[in-house]
């Protein structure tokens, strides 16, 4: 029998668990998933601060490169599969959905970066950002950061998740950054063109490492087609996703996949970055610096949407919805009112983030319950002898301080932006 991954899955063994996302209720849902598609794209807003200060401008643009690239085209292509709309022969999509993936793709979450498309038939296209984000985060650093953005990224990694749909497509400038003159709109826009005549691209080679990964070929719960609402996105491409249409059911695998997208990325980002740390002691260094910022603020976006209790009870249901805690299939913990307890699962096997925590090393974990109060912190203290451990949140007299690491992605206009309503309309050919 086939299911989200693609993967043939044995009827004699039991189905991959619900995950802990299906809990929330489906409008909540439909507020949580374009949360989770912008926190996966400021985990760069973390991790390349410090690749800066360690490597320089040019090593991290080559890390960022070989991160997006080395995931993309895996997340990309299982994002495909669990909404219905992966091509009928493997390799051979068209441009619709090529857009269609990019409107579920951390590297371009909604309205952040205000991704506009022009389908001129299903091998032409083109698509402008009204809005970057990420523009608005790297303009203010020059035009040395933004070519490094806008060009020595981009182009790579642009073609790299194109690649997952069809190896013959080229994404090409048009215009784009630096603007002249600065006020220049849209800021950037691209051309899309399959065509047989073009070279046919190929993956960089720590693709095929992180293919090898749990993540990469984890099986999740199937998305129940009698739900109510749409259980996939195999119709017409839309101008902006109307997440609130999804059934339940797919939001809910919409939710797990996205957190999977975040885990493929931190573990390209920790290849690339391991090839070029000095030591073992500086990769774990920076990778526990990008984890702290990321958890911190992902964990103020995700509290404004979930309508969390106070004290203990509330950050104990924020850390299960975490990014860092799921998918449940892929990270094995137990929730209860006052704390989480861990064991060994797929994700340690990966060496994900949670694989990084544990009585040794809380501050990622404190960094999420202090986005509930400050006040609140945590403790960790193994409970077997096989790996396992458990974290039980706990009121302090004094507040503790924001980490400095989080302070390094508030950075970000990505920190504090808000989602408008969007009309959902079809795209058709022009």
């Amino acid at each position: 029998m086939r299911n989200g991954t693609g993967l043939t899955h044995d009827p004699d063994l039991p189905a991959a668990p619900a995950g802990r996302y299906a809990a929330l209720s489906r409008e909540r849902l439909a507020a949580v998933v374009p949360e989770l598609l912008l926190i996966g794209q400021l985990i760069d807003r973390s991790g390349m601060a410090w690749c800066i200060s360690a490597f320089g401008r040019e090593r991290m643009a080559q890390i960022a490169i070989e991160e997006w690239a080395a995931a993309s085209p895996i997340y990309t292509r299982r994002m495909q599969r669990a909404l219905g709309y992966a091509p009928e022969v493997p390799g051979k999509g068209d441009v619709p959905t090529i857009f269609k993936g990019l409107q579920l793709d951390i590297g371009a979450p909604p309205q952040f970066m205000d991704f506009r498309y022009t389908v001129h038939d299903r091998w032409h296209g083109e698509f402008h950002l009204d809005h970057c984000g990420a523009l608005m985060d790297v303009e203010p650093m020059g035009d040395d950061y933004v070519r490094s953005m806008c060009h020595d990224i981009e182009d790579p990694t642009f073609d790299a998740t194109a690649v997952a749909t069809n190896p013959k497509a080229q994404v090409r400038p048009i215009h784009r950054p630096p603007r002249t003159p600065a006020d220049r709109h849209p800021h950037c826009a691209w051309t899309v063109v399959i065509d047989e005549s073009h070279p046919e691209a190929r993956g960089i080679p720590l693709l095929a490492d992180n293919e090898r990964s749990r993540a990469a070929t984890l099986e999740l719960a199937p998305i129940d087609p009698a739900d109510d609402g749409l259980a996939d996105y195999s119709g017409p491409l839309l101008s902006d996703l109307d997440f609130a249409a999804f059934s339940h059911s797919a939001l809910a695998r919409i939710a797990d996949e996205v957190c999977l997208q975040m885990h493929l990325l931190n573990r390209a980002f920790t290849l690339a970055v391991a090839e070029r740390a000095a030591d073992a002691g500086e990769l774990l260094r920076i990778r526990r610096k990008q984890l702290v910022g990321i958890a911190g603020i992902a964990a103020e976006r995700l509290a404004r949407v979930l309508d969390l209790p106070d004290g203990a009870e509330g950050a104990a249901r924020l850390l299960a919805l975490h990014p860092i805690l799921n998918p449940a299939a892929y990270v094995d913990a137990d929730a209860g009112t006052d704390g989480i307890a861990v064991r060994p699962s797929p994700a340690h096997e990966d060496g994900a983030w949670i694989s990084l925590c544990g009585p040794g090393w809380t501050a990622p974990l404190q960094a999420i319950v202090r986005a509930v109060d400050p006040h609140l912190a945590v403790e960790a203290a193994a409970t077997g002898s096989g790996g396992e451990w458990r974290l039980t949140v706990v009121r302090r007299d004094e507040p503790a301080p924001e980490a400095g690491e989080v302070a390094v992605v508030r950075f970000s206009t990505g920190a504090g932006f808000t989602f408008e309503p969007r009309r959902s309309l079809p795209i058709t050919p022009v």
